[in-house]
């Protein structure tokens, strides 16, 4: 027995110490919080630090505004009958001893009303009304933006409290038709918060299970941490029935547990009852009935402050060490903010300094941004150089290995090109002339794609140009504008040689098709390729009625071609095979190669002829001329008339053997020229815009800034600022002093505030109250 109580009286001794700590941290750490509350009220909505604090909710009538009187003393909250708070109403209660003679021990401090004391409770009441009329209007309306009300007094706890608007169902007066959902999603603003406690008053003469703010508080805290229930109205139960088990936990339970109050009637308001009265009575009322006798602590407004500031100091040494980061991260964040509009430049010699370090700082990043060496290099997508690179590589080369040289060439175009080169004779193979004339063409194709090129590049620089300094820049848009207007222009200057190089370069290689590379095809191959396709693909003689087809006539031609275009070594002017021989002696073939070999006067893409006019060839020409001409005298009745030539020619639609292997022959022919322009055009043409645009542009770009724009009578114009760069600057400013103001005060918390999340073995932080039953989740 002795050990029993010995027990107790120790525990006893243990709760009055920890008490006694909890209540010293509180006379300590919530002033600093409600000082905290303070420093970032200035910054209004811009602020996103989320300091500790408590929110009432409750549907309308529930007993909030009561409840608040209540832990204040006083009466001073908006009465009557409907919604009474119809905006955020944020309530510090600061505790302050008494003076010796009793005057000025309370009194009320609005913060849109700073150095202004209300030392008449009435008169704070009508503030708040006058306050929300001017925000929400006279007729119901409702508003989210706050009203702070900080109340000094030595029967306060130090305690910070946020009224908000009692849930509705039904609007009226200039209520809009959603106020349900309007007050759901303010109220929800505030308590889904972690550093925000939730009170979630309920009356007692309503079903627990019902209750709005129970719901919401489930919602925004469903594990309960956070969320402290208060049970009103208890006196107007009906009789027979008690709140014991609400009060419990039994019916919905709690981790924070519940409190049950009495408040006043509107009779009692309405006959100035004091709050001090009321206390007397609540607490006479607990007494009287046994049932509530083992709940004293459970019942009562003077618990429930006691409690609500046990658990906030808790709640405060939990986010004290986020706080402090979130803090440090957001004044880290203003200081680059105030650094981007730097400070304010005056002088002469500092408007000169600032702008030649700009030009500088300008003309580095640039160069950075081209040489993949920026600091702000994206992660997401190709930029500077990259770009550039990525143009050369699989855009323009890319391009152009797609192309097909004979893709806008016919077989119909290249015959006709043929036979227009043969002119008065008949080609026996390709001549030279029409495979330059087909090959310049396809050549001149790759200068339309190589200038777009030199386009997509002065694009891309340009959009760098405009990327560059984007912040830093901000500040001065009239030197922002002229910068780009330099650029622009230096840029368009060095574009003009980049097309001018291109154009040069596409034309050489059309001056003078070089047959002799060694990479090219050359003829003889040529035919045999040639042969070899024809043959693969079964291509049988077009020419009809013909005993000679098939593979053996296409060989002979072949064979022909190739013996004729590959000619022996000259002797004296005169092929050995040849010799000179009658004209009926002249085989028909030889003939023909003679008279192409010898009237073209130009050298083969074969070989290399330089046969002369033959006495074999004079000689026929001249017996075909001295043959005498008989019967011109025959009648005209007999003669033969040719038809009238059209005014557009065609060969014939048929081709022969011949004709199909140089068309394939000039395919082959065109496609190996042409591919050995292409490669060099890839190499050229990067090369060209690299130099005249590119690598200029890095080499010259500072120089030109600085003949543009170091000019004593511009200074004053481009370094110019617009009026909302000194607003945002003086912001800045101003949240930077805040946030180190904040810093300041957070250094301020004693240390067993900031030590003190580590003591506690709850993952909440929040405290076990000695002799407060918690009741199970």
């Amino acid at each position: 027995m002795a050990e029993d109580q010995a027990a107790e009286s120790s525990s006893a001794t243990a709760a009055a110490r920890s008490s006694a700590t909890v209540a010293t941290l509180g006379n300590s750490v919530i002033p600093l919080v409600n000082k905290l509350q303070d420093i970032f009220a200035q910054l209004g909505s811009d602020s996103t630090i989320e300091l500790p604090q408590v929110a009432v909710v409750g549907s309308q009538s529930s007993g909030k505004s009561s409840v608040l009187e209540a832990l204040v003393g006083r009466d001073f909250l908006p009465r009557g009958n409907g919604i009474c708070t119809r905006r955020p109403l944020v309530l510090q209660l600061e505790h302050r001893k008494g003076r010796a003679d009793g005057r000025g021990q309370e009194w009320g401090e609005f913060l849109h009303l700073p150095g202004k004391k209300f030392f008449d409770f009435h008169e704070i009441r009508k503030e708040i009304q006058a306050e929300t009329e001017r925000e929400a209007g006279g007729n119901k309306g409702v508003s989210d933006k706050q009203i702070r009300l900080k109340i000094f007094s030595p029967n306060v706890l130090d305690i910070t409290l946020v009224d908000l608007p009692g849930l509705t169902k039904v609007p009226v007066g200039d209520q809009p038709s959603d106020i349900e959902a309007r007050i759901r999603t303010m109220i929800m603003s505030y308590i889904k918060r972690q550093s925000c406690l939730i009170i979630a008053v309920t009356p007692a003469n309503s079903d627990l299970a019902n209750s709005d703010a129970l719901q919401m508080a489930g919602i925004a805290d469903p594990n309960g941490h956070r969320t402290i229930g208060v049970i009103t109205k208890l006196d107007i139960m009906d009789r027979g029935t008690d709140a014991r088990n609400f009060l419990l936990g039994k019916i919905i339970p709690l981790r924070l547990g519940y409190v049950g109050v009495v408040n006043r009637c509107q009779e009692d308001i309405l006959m100035n009852k004091s709050i001090k009265h009321a206390l007397i009575a609540e607490e006479n009322f607990f007494s009287s009935l046994p049932v509530y006798n083992d709940l004293a602590e459970h019942c009562g407004v003077p618990q429930l402050a006691k409690k609500l500031n046990q658990i906030l100091v808790q709640h405060i040494k939990t986010v004290l060490p986020e706080l402090k980061l979130r803090i440090g991260e957001a004044l880290a964040s203003a200081a680059k903010d105030h650094a981007s509009y730097g400070e304010i430049t005056e002088s002469k010699a500092s408007q000169v300094a600032l702008l030649l370090n700009i030009l500088s700082k300008y003309s580095e990043a640039f160069c950075s941004m081209i040489e993949g060496k920026n600091e702000k290099m994206s992660t997401t997508e190709l930029s500077g150089g990259a770009r550039i690179n990525y143009i050369f590589q699989n855009i323009f080369v890319k391009s152009l290995e797609d192309v097909d040289p004979c893709e806008d060439l016919t077989d119909d175009d290249i015959r006709l090109a043929i036979k227009n080169a043969a002119g008065l004779k008949s080609a026996m193979f390709v001549p030279e002339v029409p495979f330059e004339v087909l090959v310049r063409r396809q050549i001149a194709r790759l200068l339309d794609p190589s200038l777009q090129c030199a386009r997509f590049i002065y694009d891309e620089l340009i959009k760098m140009s405009r990327r560059c300094m984007v912040d830093e820049l901000q500040r001065f848009p009239a030197l922002r504008k002229r910068m780009d207007e330099v650029i622009g222009i230096f840029l368009r200057q060095g574009l003009a040689p980049s097309e001018t190089m291109i154009g040069h370069i596409v034309e050489m290689e059309m001056d003078f098709i070089n047959t002799a590379h060694p990479n090219f095809v050359g003829g003889s191959k040529a035919v045999e390729m040639a042969v070899q396709q024809i043959k693969s693909a079964g291509i049988a003689a077009p020419i009809a009625n013909k005993k000679d087809t098939g593979d053996s006539q296409l060989l002979n031609t072949a064979r022909s071609l190739k013996s004729q275009t590959i000619p022996g070594r000259q002797i004296n002017g005169i092929f050995p095979e040849q010799g000179v021989r009658p004209v009926v002696d002249v085989p028909k073939t030889a003939l023909a190669v003679n008279r192409v070999g010898s009237t073209w006067g130009i050298p083969s893409i074969f070989g290399r002829h330089h046969d002369k006019c033959t006495l074999v060839g004079e000689c026929s020409t001249s017996q075909v001329f001295n043959e005498p001409v008989h019967n011109m005298e025959r009648g005209f009745s007999n003669m033969i008339r040719l038809r009238q030539p059209p005014s557009v020619l065609k060969p014939s639609e048929t081709h022969s053997d011949q004709e199909a292997i140089e068309i394939t022959v000039t395919k082959l022919l065109l496609e190996s020229y042409y591919d050995i322009v292409r490669k060099k055009i890839e190499d050229s043409v990067p090369k060209a815009i690299m130099h005249f645009l590119v690598n200029r542009t890095k080499r010259e770009l500072h120089n030109v800034f600085i003949q543009k724009l170091y000019r004593d009578n511009l200074l004053g114009e481009i370094l110019k600022e617009p009026e909302e760069i000194s607003i945002k600057r003086m912001r800045t400013t101003n949240t930077l002093r805040i946030l180190e103001e904040a810093l300041r005060t957070l250094d301020e918390f004693p240390d067993e505030v900031e030590g003190g999340h580590k003591l506690s073995t709850d993952p909440t932080g929040l405290p076990e109250i000695h002799r407060l039953p918690f009741s199970a989740t």
